[in-house]
């Protein structure tokens, strides 16, 4: 552990300002993404299928509104203004969630606010990524120890999620999630830098630049929107799968993210570590193979004790995939910190509308146990694809 009690003696208050606002942010996002299936079908009152179908929309107007903003933070203009802006929306999002339970209302304006908002977190370690580049920072153990502050988040934020819904209501949630948002734009405001526009040499090829008409660019996006399209569809249903089927109480599904998160935290450090020696390809591929046996594990075992168990999978399979995916992406696109991660939060935000759209097909049609078996041979596909992008 040596290498990262170095690190950590090097950081400084910029840095420990980019962890802050991360843990922060993680924190609001882990307060309101565990539960919203429950509220939308509990106290917004609709079926499974109007439920997929708002993580669909949601994710949709995502994708757009993110490639807008990123296409525009790469080329001019101060990033760090930008991700105050998407903190305003957040707060602006979770007060509409807080108060209003109209379906229509949630799902055009309230659906516009988050895709604003969600721009902020691809916009910081895009930010962070520059500014590490910038000061000669150990840019992968940097991005590793910064991403484990949003997993420090999810330990915290699922319990702590369905604590206040179910004992003081979801209006208290949401107000929650809101401070967490202004604690953030106030540390923007006062300790983040601006960072200087970072041009890609002359001797990068276009195709890298541009970063979609490279075929590895192109093959890590479909393999990371279908690992993000099992994980989305195991949020989504598991708290209805674990309490309808299970006859497990609410309070396990926010246990279940929470423990899987602790977990991931020394794992994606570990991964930080270690991606120099082995290489990113095979470290994605272990991370990819823990996912499908963490697939296949929830349509074998069903126990609580079982379930706990198979986290550790869980963890692997998330801790590894957000952290040292989003850096290929990088990698692969040189000069375009902005759009690399843009387009790895949009791999996501397109897993979130394939999630969306299959998870509330297969659960309204054939039961959640069903949906368990899409996510398993889903997972597979993604493993084939992510040994044939190269290393880098």
């Amino acid at each position: 552990m040596f290498w990262l009690l170095t690190f950590i003696r090097r950081m400084n208050p910029v840095y420990a300002a980019f962890m802050v606002v991360a843990f922060m942010m993680g924190i609001a996002g882990a307060l309101q993404a565990p539960t919203l299936s429950l509220f939308l079908t509990r106290e917004v009152e609709v079926q499974p299928l109007w439920v997929g179908l708002f993580y669909t929309v949601n994710a949709v107007v995502g994708i757009i509104v993110s490639l807008l903003l990123a296409k525009r933070s790469d080329a001019r203009g101060d990033r760090r203004k930008l991700i105050m802006l998407c903190c305003l929306m957040a707060i602006a999002n979770c007060i509409l969630f807080a108060f209003n339970r109209h379906y229509l209302t949630l799902i055009t304006l309230g659906v516009l606010f988050a895709a604003l908002a969600n721009t902020a977190m691809p916009q910081l370690f895009a930010l962070a990524r520059e500014y590490a580049d910038r000061s000669a920072t150990e840019v992968v153990m940097f991005s590793s120890v910064m991403r484990a502050q949003l997993s420090l988040a999810w330990v915290i934020g699922p319990p702590l999620s369905f604590m206040l819904a179910l004992k003081y209501g979801f209006t208290v949630m949401f107000l929650c999630a809101a401070a967490m948002f202004i604690i953030s734009l106030l540390v923007i405001i006062f300790a983040l830098p601006s960072v200087s526009r970072n041009v890609a040499p002359a001797s990068v090829a276009i195709t890298e630049v541009s970063g979609w008409k490279d075929s590895h660019v192109r093959m890590l996006f479909i393999a990371s929107m279908l690992m993000w399209t099992c994980n989305t569809m195991y949020i989504i249903d598991m708290p209805l799968w674990i309490s309808q089927d299970l006859g497990l109480s609410d309070d396990w599904a926010g246990w279940l993210m929470g423990s899987a998160a602790a977990l991931e935290i020394p794992i994606m450090i570990l991964a930080g570590h270690y991606v120099k020696r082995f290489g990113k390809r095979k470290i994605m591929m272990l991370a990819v193979s823990a996912g499908v046996m963490f697939y296949v594990g929830l349509i074998l075992f069903h126990s609580v004790t079982a379930l706990l168990i198979l986290q550790l999978f869980n963890a692997v399979f998330i801790g590894i995939i957000a952290g040292i995916g989003m850096l290929w992406f990088q990698d692969l696109m040189p000069g375009k910190a902005g759009s690399a991660t843009t387009l790895f939060t949009n791999s996501i935000s397109t897993g979130v509308i394939l999630a969306g759209i299959l998870q509330g097909a297969l659960a309204q049609n054939f039961g959640h146990s069903v949906v368990y078996w899409g996510i398993a041979l889903l997972s597979i596909i993604a493993l084939y694809l992510i040994g044939r992008v190269k290393d880098i």
